[in-house]
């Protein structure tokens, strides 16, 4: 079976049975994607994960707003009734950090080459702090929406070199035709919290990332007082898809931590 076809059969499994694994009082682990990817980036470190026995949820991010992503994964969160890993991935750090709020159980936060925004940053602005970025050149012309917003997506043909470098070619292909957009505004919509200020965290990330600069990640990972910060030699922006034993084990710390 193809590998890719796997993975949706168990990304599935994971949403439809979670009653499978064990229940022993350790953290739900929620994964949160980021744009131009889907919940199915996530199956391998799912699967490492849930071979120690925690509860995953890999949340199918809207990528309309970051106020109203965040307020989508706020119920999903309130809806469980373990301490929550929070982890997102790229534009999912904008919106985990402001769905950790007060009065909920968040132990943690892991950033997987993702935005930690003060309050008032943007994605836009943050990828641009410093050089090294080539997102811009490489978005395909944007999709008008009847809501007055654009949708953007990554050329199919630019999308391998750009985003998921470190992945087989056949493999970034099909990444390319299912990439789910995001769009302009949540590119550029300031974020309204910062819970990093307040919860551990912890980072990892590729040194070969074109979608925000690792100078921009190890930035925002010192100014977080990240716990552990762990770079990839050679990663890509997808460091999670690449490196999954490398994310699901900083998962894992985030998970035991006290």
């Amino acid at each position: 079976m193809n590998r890719f076809i796997a993975g949706i059969v168990f990304l599935a499994a994971i949403v439809c049975c979670p009653v499978a694994v064990a229940q022993t009082g350790k953290p739900t682990i929620v994964l949160v994607h980021g744009a131009f990817a889907d919940a199915s980036s996530w199956n391998g470190v799912a699967a490492i994960v849930r071979k120690h026995g925690y509860r995953v949820v890999a949340v199918a991010n809207p990528l309309r707003g970051v106020g109203s992503d965040a307020g989508y994964l706020g119920d999903i969160v309130d809806s469980i009734d373990t301490p929550v890993v929070l982890v997102g991935h790229s534009y999912g750090g904008l919106v985990i950090g402001e769905t950790a709020g007060p009065g909920r159980n968040i132990k943690g936060l892991v950033f997987v080459a993702a935005f930690a925004a003060e309050t008032g940053e943007t994605a836009a602005g943050l990828s641009g702090k410093f050089p090294g970025s080539s997102l811009g050149a490489a978005l395909a012309p944007p999709v008008a929406l009847a809501t007055g917003d654009k949708d953007l997506y990554i050329r199919q043909d630019k999308f391998h070199d750009q985003f998921a470098a470190d992945v087989a070619e056949a493999d970034a292909m099909l990444m390319a035709v299912s990439q789910r957009p995001v769009t302009e505004a949540a590119l550029n919509e300031p974020a309204r919290a910062s819970a990093w200020k307040q919860i551990p965290s912890w980072f990892v990330y590729g040194d070969k990332d074109k979608n925000i600069p690792s100078a921009a990640l190890g930035f925002m990972a010192d100014r977080a007082k990240s716990r552990k910060t762990v770079v990839v030699p050679g990663a890509s922006h997808v460091v999670m898809v690449s490196h999954p034993d490398a994310v699901a084990e900083l998962v894992l710390a985030a998970a035991r931590s006290n």
